[in-house]
Order: structure tokens, then sequence, then C-alpha cells
């Protein structure tokens, strides 16, 4: 299969999977989300490490608002449902990355925000480059974090940091990320990929078995349950994607300007 949005390759055992749509800076709509499942059920199949980065200059800038209205939302004249693509693509996407049959490691380069900041902490182990940040920005637009970020950020950094940044909805630049132990290792820029690949490869030739259960039982370790935490984070979604303030955001969003929110 070929892809619009994302590019897949078999380095030998290892599948490498990136987000690659510059003019978007690499936002992840519901049709990549969508490429993005496919591939990672292809490299299931096909590999035995995947990595996860983003093509061109940033990991990936967080959902495609300009495609917020399309049909995915909701049916010509019903209320609105910003949750819905969460049940039919994002949480899909989200789970197949925690459910992997094998090692993922996620190399972030520039921005990973939104849903782009939960996927590049979905990897099992994380390096980022020096231009690297992560960035929940979901109260800029009326809305709440979602793609499972509310859990990993809880359980990552802890509750106290996890408010600050839903809360303040500000960049936290990679270095400060090393600190706060949401990544593995911080890298210059240009040595980004070799240094997940060197990591990939380690892996890829590791026991494939033994991986995969040390990852689901050090996974398993961290959870209550997540398929608790998405819900929550859906039902969250549908209210706030029914107010003005969520109109408004994504409005002043695409006229590149500040939003005005009223609280309502």
């Amino acid at each position: 299969m070929s892809y619009e949005l994302i590019s897949y390759e078999l380095k030998g055992n290892i599948a490498v999977i990136a987000f690659n749509d510059p003019k978007t800076m690499n936002a992840c709509g519901v049709d990549t989300a969508q490429e993005m499942l496919h591939a990672l059920e292809k490299a299931a199949d096909e590999a035995r490490c995947t990595v996860i980065t983003g093509n061109g200059r940033g990991f990936c800038s967080g959902a495609n608002l300009g495609k917020v209205n399309g049909p995915s939302l909701s049916h010509p004249g019903s209320k609105p449902d910003a949750g819905r693509p969460l049940d039919t693509h994002y949480n899909p996407m989200i789970v197949a990355i925690r459910e992997h049959p094998h090692p993922v490691i996620t190399a972030v380069n520039g921005a990973a925000a939104g849903v782009g900041c939960s996927i590049g902490l979905m990897g099992d182990v994380i390096v980022a480059g020096k231009s690297a940040y992560f960035l929940q920005a979901f109260r800029r637009i009326g809305l709440v974090p979602d793609g499972g970020s509310t859990w990993l950020l809880a359980r990552t950094v802890g509750r106290v940091r996890a408010m600050e940044m839903a809360l303040f909805g500000e960049k936290l630049p990679a270095d400060k990320a090393l600190e706060w132990g949401m990544v593995n290792k911080v890298v210059e820029d240009d040595q980004l990929m070799a240094t997940a690949m060197e990591w990939a490869e380690t892996l890829s030739a590791g026991p494939t078995v033994a991986l995969a259960g040390m990852r689901k039982l050090i996974w398993d370790a961290t959870e209550t349950d997540l398929g608790e935490a998405l819900h929550e984070e859906r039902l969250a979604q549908r209210k706030a994607g029914r107010t003005a303030d969520f109109a408004e955001g994504v409005k002043a969003f695409l006229e590149k300007r500040p939003a005005k929110f009223q609280g309502k």
C-alpha cells in the first residue's frame, strides 16, 4: 500500500514509520491516523522493532484542525461530537502502539504537540533532538488533552507537572523533558535518527519473544485502566467540543490569530 501522509520503510528487521505532511508540519488528521494504524499493522508483521518519527521540521503538530468539521465528526445537522474521532481513529492508533508485538522507539524532532505529544510519549524508549519540544496545546482551542496524554503524563511526570503542561499549555523543551524523565536521551538534531537506528538495531537483534514480554509486563505495571482513561477523555472531549470557545479556538487557529475565549 502506498501512503499519502506518512512514509514507511523496512530496513532489515526495523520498520521506520514517519509522519510526512510538511504543509501541516505533520499534523495527524483522521486520514493520517488511519494510515498510521495500517502501517503499524504492517510493521507488526514485518519487523522486530519499529521507529516512529517525523519527516522535515516537526514530529507531529497535533490533530489537523483544518479538517475538524469533516464528516468523521458528526452527521450533518447533529450536535458536534469532537470525541467521536477518538473512538474511530485516534484511540485505536494509540492502543495499536501499546499492544505492538515488539519494541517501539519514538524519535522526536521539532514539535510534538497535542496528539503528537501522546504518540511521542508512547515509545518504549524515546530519543529527542535538541530542538524538539512537547506541547499540550488543547487549552488554546478550548478542548481537553486526548490520545491518552492525561494518562501518560500523570504516570510519566506525575500529577503536578502533568497539570502544569495541560493547564498552561506551554512548550516543554527537550532538555527539560529529559530532566523530568519524559525521554531517555537528548541528542544533536543531526544525530537523532542515527541514535534511534542504533537502538533499533540492538532491539531488533534481541530475543523477540522476551522483549515483547518485557514491554508488556512493564506497560501493565504502569496501568490501572487505560480503557477507562480513554473513555473519560472521549466524554470530556464531546462536552468541550460543543462549546463556543472550541469554535472560536479553531477559527482563531485557522486565521492565525490569538483566540478570544468567552468561557462559554
